[in-house]
């Protein structure tokens, strides 16, 4: 797979009315790697992310994204569709692109299986559980082969047993596949077990306080009973607080 690489430069967002969300961000997606962004609510991590996937314009700088990506995004909801079967939701983004109804059956199966859910392709949405449905958006993100991932807190509002199991799907998909990749996130746990870079953004307007290459190889649940686990988290939240609190 061709990696994607991604800069950001003097990238402001002003949103009607005056309300600035970035303020001159200067930001490089490594190629292959995942980054993720960590910073208070309201603080612009989301905008940032759309600002990547062209849902938004920058008001002022510029976004280089070579070469040409193949974007997959996954969102705080799994947004399926409650009427169409899991396959037929998996496979959506193949339909709108115009491949055959048989492409798009195989390769919806393909993803799929890839995360757990082959015997559920006939199954309405409503039928499954809340990490099942997340299952299904991650499995549509993938379904292009994206070069290029965002991931806008994709499992935030599901059970801890669910997260954690769910962040170590994604690390493996993610890196079998070397995709350069963007997670949004409120959970320091999970910025440092799925990211190779964190990026602490200060409140609103969004500007970089610090960033953290994250050392650990291996992405498995016996990462996080490390001590260099515990210590990077708390390195990551002392830099948190002390943009909060002078932010305010």
């Amino acid at each position: 797979m061709t990696e994607v690489n991604v800069r950001l430069h003097g990238v402001q967002k002003i949103f009607p009315g005056g309300v600035e969300a970035v303020a001159a961000m200067d930001l490089e997606l490594s190629p292959g790697r995942v980054t993720a962004l960590l910073g208070p609510t309201g603080c612009g991590k989301s905008t940032l992310l759309r600002l990547i996937g062209g849902v938004e314009t920058p008001t002022a700088g510029s976004i280089e994204i070579e070469p040409e990506p193949r974007i997959g995004f996954c969102f705080q909801e799994p947004r399926l569709l409650p009427w169409r079967s899991v396959r037929r939701n998996v496979a959506l983004p193949l339909e709108l692109a115009g491949a055959s109804s048989d492409s798009c059956r195989i390769e919806a199966d393909r993803r799929l299986e890839m995360v757990g859910l082959g015997d559920a392709a006939e199954f309405l949405p409503a039928a499954l559980s809340g990490g099942m449905r997340m299952r299904a958006a991650v499995a549509r993100a993938f379904i292009a082969d994206p070069n290029l991932l965002l991931l806008d807190e994709p499992f935030a509002a599901l059970d801890e047993v669910t997260r954690l199991r769910l962040d170590e799907e994604v690390a493996s998909l993610v890196r079998k596949r070397s995709i350069t990749a963007l997670l949004v996130t409120h959970s320091i746990a999970e910025a440092v077990f799925l990211a190779d870079e964190v990026v602490v953004l200060s409140p609103r307007p969004a500007r970089i306080l610090d960033r953290f290459a994250i050392p650990f190889d291996e992405r498995n649940a016996a990462l996080r009973g490390q001590e260099g686990f515990a210590r990077l988290q708390s390195r990551i939240y002392d830099v948190l607080l002390a943009g909060m609190e002078g932010g305010t």
